[in-house]
């Protein structure tokens, strides 16, 4: 069977010249519908542009000089789409939408759309988007955030984006999208079925029903199959046609001006009554999947045939040559010349710099740091004494984390007027441990917004916030439902960044309840002690604190480290060390601060250890719930005259290397306790990093650590964790005493001493 890619090609140039074109129900008159001649034929000229791109990134791949082969070809209408809204309005494209991005920069004086896009497929350095790192549809003049999604995960954050053009100005925050402005996200028909484009429509359906303004255009391009999978006819209408707040329109996007015609239509009313809309738009599928989807291997000959009649630049050819705006030859004629140029452009293209270092290629993972002037608000005497009025009994008197992190919230919301809360129960409930108590009240629910419950949509809400100049402080309830949505995370707001050459951020500070040791409420969906889900993912930040006081000043770094240097942060909150008041005994008070306003506050930079002592014939090294009990255990070892100093991380990932190092090269032994799990747990990298960088210097090390368990329910759920008497069975074995294991073992309350558990798990 000819090559399909030969066969379009060529078919175009025979049909155009023969006018042998396929009739469907048409009838429109550009005039009519508002398009000049010229911005009529500027579309069809962004359609053609982008099937002989299409062409030549399958020749650049045959020549070894092109990287990507999944195309636009059968799709084209959506440059109609483009052409119906404005510069302004952010899009977030699927991955067949070149028409859509060509059509765009049409508009725009000074693009170079052609030259950028082969500059893509060659994996080009200078492409100016992605820098070379991917083969990505995206802009920052054209307010097009790149997207690698190849299914939905781009959806929730459009929703988050469209939240907040209308929420930005009732805040009267500075703003990257105009107050008339929408959000535009289109996604093919087998994406529509996974769970991201799910919850996003859901969660734009929700908030609409409760009249929240939610100026979004969703888009779903019908071609009827996934890859090799067919979608059931009739299927998306059915789905689609009848949710709950969401306005449906449907379109033939083989017919530019029926596409153009509709897409004005749900453009204005997204625009006008800021009321989301799904426009469901007919399409075709041309060429396969990509260039190495053999179509024939599951399509019958004449079903390829049935779908190549089809073809969207041959009705448009129909449409122009019907309105005396080209003759068929000049429709070749300029066919044949944009061929020849593409192909000129190519050779060049691919001749320019490629990535040549991994330094070059990682030189995106961290964005750059805004070099916008930040507005802070000061606060006075009385204006502090009033934004805590209904916490002055407090004021003054050690308090426990929970209260301080709360107060820490309190001051920076007061301070910085871009940030928003939003979560599941932040609002009037204050969250499940209160912990956002009477922020709703202070400051309102434009900036404490309740969410549905669903994580995917509270973290893509996050991430669409971000793009439009608010700094958000998404909560997620428990460690555990993470997982219902970290590809938000890694997949959406860390690759941002990276796959943008650092043009565009996703800064936010993620705050999420977890980790273990929570008495009488066991269970593993509540005390999740793993974090190797973050510990993948470049470019993250992960601030874990101990104590309140540390609470008070990483909560603030956090914040800075988002809004100045743009990064995505996760601030993770030890359950179990919210309420607590005392380190040793009932009523000492150790574990307890008193809350300091953030002007007098001492700064607590990122990447500091926290240490305590000096001693060093043994470094135990831990950080959360595992800092807290080596504190413990360091009391009790001092009594046996081991000389200990103990070491807080704070700061999970990354590491902080050459502090660590400081921390403990002068020691004799290390100890390190980690409560996450011993496989994937940050105890690998530390010990890791200290035999790399010094060798047979380092110190001699031991590791103890939480088994490789899920946690259990109630009494039992400390079982698979490390005790305070581990740690000092772990610690003497390390340094030698081991006469005194088992006869100085000290059982914690509540659960069982064992006395092969610390030595089992020291290596």
């Amino acid at each position: 069977m000819e090559d399909r890619a030969i066969a379009l090609d060529r078919q175009f140039v025979e049909r155009v010249s023969q006018q042998d074109f396929l009739e469907i129900e048409q009838g429109w008159c550009h005039t009519r519908l508002g398009l000049s001649d010229a911005d009529f034929v500027g579309i069809f000229e962004s359609q053609m542009k982008s099937r002989l791109l299409d062409l030549e990134s399958r020749k650049m791949r045959a020549r070894n000089q092109g990287f990507y082969t999944i195309g636009s070809s059968g799709h084209e209408g959506n440059a109609a789409c483009a052409a119906a809204l404005r510069p302004t309005d952010m899009a977030f494209l699927h991955y067949r939408s070149a028409a859509f991005m060509i059509e765009r920069a049409r508009q725009v004086p000074g693009e170079t759309s052609l030259w950028d896009m082969l500059l893509s497929f060659a994996a080009s350095s200078e492409d100016p988007i992605s820098g070379g790192r991917h083969k990505v549809l995206g802009s920052k003049r054209l307010m097009i955030p790149p997207q690698t999604s190849t299914i939905a995960s781009h959806l929730p954050k459009a929703v988050g984006a469209a939240l907040s053009i209308p929420l930005t100005h009732r805040l009267d925050i500075d703003s990257a999208l105009p107050e008339d402005s929408l959000v535009f996200c289109n996604f093919g028909d087998a994406s529509a079925n996974h769970a991201s484009a799910q919850t996003a429509i859901n969660a734009a359906g929700w908030a609409a029903y409760q009249q929240v303004p939610l100026p979004l255009l969703f888009v779903c391009e019908d071609n009827g199959i996934g890859i090799s999978t067919a979608t059931p006819n009739g299927w998306i209408a059915a789905n689609f046609k009848d949710r709950a707040g969401i306005k449906y329109f449907y379109c033939d996007g083989r017919d530019l001006l029926d596409c153009y015609r509709v897409s004005r239509q749900a453009a204005e009313y997204a625009r006008v009554k800021r009321k989301p809309v799904f426009l469901h738009v007919r399409t075709v599928r041309l060429m396969g999947h990509a260039g190495s989807d053999a179509e024939i291997a599951y399509l019958s000959k004449q079903k390829i045939f049935d779908n190549e009649a089809q073809d969207p630049l041959l009705l448009s050819a129909k449409q122009i040559i019907e309105a005396k705006l080209m003759s068929p030859d000049e429709i070749i004629n300029q066919y044949q010349t944009l061929k020849a140029r593409i192909a000129a452009i190519a050779m060049v293209a691919v001749e320019r710099p490629k990535l040549t270092s991994a330094k070059a290629a990682m030189a995106a993972v961290i964005p750059p740091v805004n070099d916008k002037p930040l507005t802070h608000h000061n606060l006075t005497d009385e204006a502090f004494a009033q934004l805590f009025s209904a916490d002055k009994n407090s004021l003054g008197k050690p308090l426990h984390m929970g209260k301080l992190i709360n107060m820490t919230l309190t001051e920076l919301m007061a301070r910085q007027q871009n940030i928003v809360v939003c979560g599941e129960d932040v609002g009037k409930k204050g969250g499940v441990y209160h912990v956002t108590s009477r922020l709703v009240e202070r400051f309102g629910p434009n900036r404490v917004i309740n969410t549905l419950l669903d994580e995917t949509s509270i973290l893509g809400l996050a991430i669409g916030m971000a793009h439009n100049g608010l700094l958000p402080i998404p909560e997620i309830q428990f460690l555990a439902y993470v997982h219902n949505a970290e590809d938000q995370i890694r997949g959406e707001a860390a690759t941002l960044p990276f796959f943008s050459n650092g043009q565009f951020s996703n800064p936010m500070v993620i705050r999420i309840a977890g980790l273990g040791y929570q008495k009488g409420f066991g269970g593993h969906f509540h005390n999740d002690n793993s974090l190797a889900v973050f510990r993948d993912i470049p470019g993250l930040i992960l601030a874990c604190p101990s104590n309140g006081a540390d609470a008070m000043g990483m909560l603030r770094e956090c914040v800075r480290l988002a809004e100045q240097e743009q990064r995505l942060v996760i601030f993770l909150e030890p359950i179990a060390l919210y309420m607590t008041r005392d380190l040793h005994e009932e009523g000492d008070g150790l574990w307890s601060h008193d809350y300091c306003p953030q002007e007098k506050a001492k700064a607590l930079p990122y990447g500091e250890l926290g240490v305590y002592g000096k001693g060093k014939t043994l470094a135990i090294l831990s950080y959360g719930n595992g800092y807290y009990l080596s504190r413990q255990a360091e009391r009790e070892l001092s009594k046996l005259g081991i000389d200990c100093r103990v070491i807080d991380l704070r700061y999970l990932i990354p590491l902080n290397e050459e502090a660590i190092i400081a921390a403990v090269s002068e020691c004799e032994h290390l100890l390190i306790v980690d409560e996450c799990r011993r496989s994937g747990s940050v105890s690998e990298a530390i010990v890791t990093c200290v035999h790399e960088r010094l060798g047979d210097l380092a110190p001699q090390m031991a590791r103890l650590t939480a088994e490789d368990c899920f946690i259990p329910l109630a009494e039992a759920a400390t079982l698979p964790l490390p005790s305070r008497s581990q740690i000092v069975e772990a610690a003497l074995a390390l340094v030698g005493e081991q006469a005194l294991v088992g006869e100085h073992a000290v059982d914690d309350e509540g659960s069982e001493t064992i006395q092969d558990a610390g030595v089992r798990q020291v290596l």
